[in-house]
Parts: C-alpha cells; sequence; structure tokens
C-alpha cells in the first residue's frame, strides 16, 4: 500500500513539473508566431474572388434556365 502513495506523489510531482515547464515557455514566448504574420501580406486571396465569380456566374445561369423554360412553355 505504501508504494502507491509513493508513485502517486512521483506522478504529482512529474505533472508539477510539466505545469512548470509549459507556464514558463508561455511566458518566455516560445509559442509566439512571429513569421507568418510577416509573410501574410504576400498571399492573395484568390480564393475568395475565384467563389464570388463563381457564384454571380451560376446565379446568371440559374436565371437564363429559367428564361428558357418559360419561352418553351409558351410556345
Amino acid at each position: 500500500m505504501s508504494v502507491v502513495f509513493v508513485l502517486i506523489g512521483a506522478s504529482l510531482l512529474v505533472a508539477i513539473g510539466f505545469l512548470v515547464a509549459y507556464l514558463w515557455a508561455v511566458k518566455s514566448g516560445q509559442y509566439d508566431d512571429k513569421y507568418t504574420p510577416s509573410i501574410r501580406i504576400l498571399f492573395d486571396d484568390n480564393n475568395k474572388v475565384q467563389n464570388d465569380l463563381t457564384t454571380k456566374q451560376n446565379s446568371k445561369s440559374r436565371e437564363q434556365s429559367a428564361e428558357n423554360k418559360v419561352l418553351s412553355e409558351k410556345e
């Protein structure tokens, strides 16, 4: 039974050690990304423009197909 208490104590010490190491890393800026914001301006937003154009084209083709149906029904 005393072995269980020793193992619990040891595991708590290890967990506290990892917590301290994590907090130190966060506080010292180890997880700060300093590279990506500086190169983000170099990339274009083509996907958004492409999606907008595709949506406009799809809506126009739907309108034309609806008009064609109406015209074919009238004839």
